[in-house]
C-alpha cells in the first residue's frame, strides 16, 4: 500500500483525478469501478474538465458502480445512477451500454447480485476501483464485520451509515433507504487496482486504522492492506492521525512512477 498526501481537498481529488486519465490514457479499454459521495464530486469535475479541454476518450472504457440503494428507481434523483449521469456519465463520451450499477428495483436481489459478478467477470475484471472511505471504516456499503471475502450481495445499512448520506437526502435520515447492494470486499480485493481517496479531518481517525492498524473486518477498508496495488490519496487534514507521514512523502518525492505528478 502507497499513501500519498496532498496539501488540500482539490489536490488531492485533482491528482486521483490525474491517476485515473493516465491509466485510460494507456488502456483505452480500461474497466473502471467507480464510487460516489461528496469526495467523488471534484474528481468527476476533474475527469469532465479533462474531457474538454484536453481529450480525454472514455468512449471504449467500462463502467462498474460500487453500490446502489435498494427500493430507487435509476431515474430517482436519489439514486446512484442518477448521481453518476449528473457528475460523470451525461458530461462525457461514454457509451451508456458500458455503464453498469446493480438494479436496485430487481425483483430477486440475489440473482441481480449473481448477474453483477457475472458481468464483471466477463469484462476481464475491474481494472482500476475507485474508492472512498466511510466513517466506519466501510468501502462500498460493506459495513463492519462484512467477511473479507465477500461477493456482491444486498446489506443492510448501518445508523452511521444512514446519518453520514442524509445530506444526499435532504437532510432527512427517515429518507435514506436503509439497504443497498454492494460489491463485496472480496471482489472489490480482485480488482487490478485499488485508488482511494479520503480527505478532511473528520476521516483522520478512520484512515489511520484502515492505513495502519491491524487488518479486521470491523474496519473493512482496512482489507486493502491485502491489496498488491493500493494507492491512498488523501489530503493534509485526513492525514493528521498517520504515524508514517514523513516516510509516505519520501517515497512520493522519489519513486519515478510519481515523477510526473509531482510537476
Amino acid at each position: 500500500m502507497e499513501v500519498i498526501i496532498r496539501p488540500n481537498e482539490d489536490a488531492a481529488s485533482l491528482l486521483v483525478a490525474r491517476i485515473i486519465a493516465r491509466e485510460l490514457r494507456a488502456r483505452p479499454q480500461l474497466v473502471l469501478g467507480l464510487a460516489t459521495g461528496r469526495t467523488m464530486e471534484r474528481v468527476y469535475g476533474h475527469l469532465v474538465r479533462m474531457h474538454r479541454d484536453e481529450g480525454l476518450d472514455f468512449s471504449l472504457c467500462r463502467t462498474f458502480n460500487l453500490d446502489e440503494y435498494i427500493g430507487l428507481a435509476p431515474d430517482d434523483p436519489r439514486s446512484y445512477r442518477h448521481y453518476m449521469n449528473h457528475h460523470l456519465f451525461d458530461r462525457v463520451n461514454i457509451d451508456r451500454r458500458n455503464t453498469h450499477l446493480p438494479n436496485g428495483l430487481a425483483a430477486d436481489l440475489g440473482a441481480e447480485c449473481r448477474h453483477y459478478e457475472d458481468l464483471i467477470r466477463d469484462c476481464g475484471g475491474i481494472d482500476l476501483q475507485l474508492l472512498g472511505i466511510g466513517r466506519s471504516g466501510h468501502i462500498g456499503f460493506n459495513e463492519p464485520l462484512s467477511a473479507l471475502r465477500s461477493r456482491t450481495r444486498d446489506k443492510a445499512l448501518t445508523p452511521e451509515t444512514i446519518a453520514q448520506n442524509a445530506p444526499m437526502f435532504g437532510g432527512d435520515a427517515a429518507s435514506v433507504p436503509r439497504r443497498a447492494m454492494t460489491m463485496g470486499v472480496g471482489t472489490i480485493l480482485e480488482s487490478g487496482r485499488c485508488l482511494v481517496l479520503a480527505t478532511g479531518l473528520e476521516k483522520a481517525a478512520i484512515v489511520a486504522q484502515a492505513v495502519e492498524g491491524p487488518i479486521t473486518s470491523s474496519i473493512t477498508a482496512s482489507a486493502l492492506q491485502l491489496h498488491p496495488r493500493c494507492t491512498v490519496v488523501v489530503d493534509e487534514a485526513a492525514a493528521t492521525g498517520l504515524k508514517g507521514t514523513d516516510y509516505y512523502r519520501w517515497i512520493f518525492e522519489n519513486e519515478p512512477e510519481w515523477a510526473e505528478f509531482r510537476r
